[in-house]
């Protein structure tokens, strides 16, 4: 779980959230509250509405209704540029790095976005040497130091996830949001995923949507689940595995009832 932190109450709430198209509601009425400090997941089925709800969160998609507030403030009207600003700054469910870039040039690319100079093309890539320091940095701290000057199309794809998670903390976040780290990776990707996620945690938050309930369990203080777009249940990895309508949810109830009665 994240390195112990003083509470201060939440960094990210949503009151009544819902998101309608055209009379089907894939997020109905979600209230969340997401404690700063903490690594706090959102699980549940498929169709569930977790991926809905981060395009919410982040501005892709408008509500239909409800607010979102960051550290006590509405945000529920602001764009997905003005939210990265806040400090709130998301990775994608596919690797959303540049394939034909090396390692280097993709975090200095988001430094370039950070420092608000993306789109001086006509500097010399000489001009961004002072970026590489910074850069090779974030690439240490993910553990891809040594495929600094690796084309990404030619990284081990547990390694692009990693490359995404330096390219997320160069836009120098408060709140990350991680749409399905470990999803498509061998366990031995998972396992420094995971304690990457726990070494870039420590003085963020961070909101994961995450189908491994291995990985949510090793990760994460607090869990909320939805199903049918709406919240189920929450609370800790046990109290959240230990619930019937949990387990129903993802099994179906007999094998729910045959499973408790185990």
């Amino acid at each position: 779980m994240s390195a112990p932190t003083i509470s201060t109450g939440p960094v990210l709430e949503t009151r009544g959230l819902t998101k309608e198209f055209r009379g089907f509601t894939a997020v109905d009425d979600v209230n969340l509250s997401v404690q700063e400090g903490h690594i706090h997941a959102l699980i549940g089925p498929n169709g569930a509405g977790k991926t809905t709800v981060f395009n919410l969160l982040t501005k892709f998609l408008p509500p239909t209704r409800g607010e979102i507030m960051y550290r006590g403030k509405p945000i529920t009207s602001l764009k997905s540029n003005q939210i990265a600003r806040l400090g709130l700054v998301r990775s994608f469910q596919i690797s959303a790095v540049f394939a034909h870039m090396t390692a280097l040039e993709n975090v200095r690319v988001a430094l370039q976005r950070q420092l608000g100079t993306s789109f001086h093309f006509w500097k010399s890539e000489k001009s961004l040497d002072h970026l590489n320091e910074r850069a090779l940095a974030l690439l240490e701290e993910v553990g891809l130091r040594e495929y600094a000057d690796t084309l990404t199309v030619e990284m081990p794809y547990g390694r692009k996830r990693a490359l995404e998670v330096a390219t997320t903390l160069a836009l120098d976040p408060v709140m990350m949001l991680l749409d399905e780290p470990t999803q498509g990776m061998g366990a031995e990707d998972v396992d420094r995923i995971v304690a990457l996620i726990k070494r870039v945690s420590a003085g963020r938050t961070v909101l994961m949507v995450e189908h491994n309930l291995s990985v949510v369990s090793r990760l994460c203080d607090q869990i909320t689940v939805l199903a049918r777009g709406a919240v189920l249940a929450e609370g800790d990895y046990q109290s959240v595995s230990n619930n019937p309508l949990v387990r129903e949810a993802y099994m179906g109830s007999d094998a729910a009832e045959e499973r408790a009665s185990a």
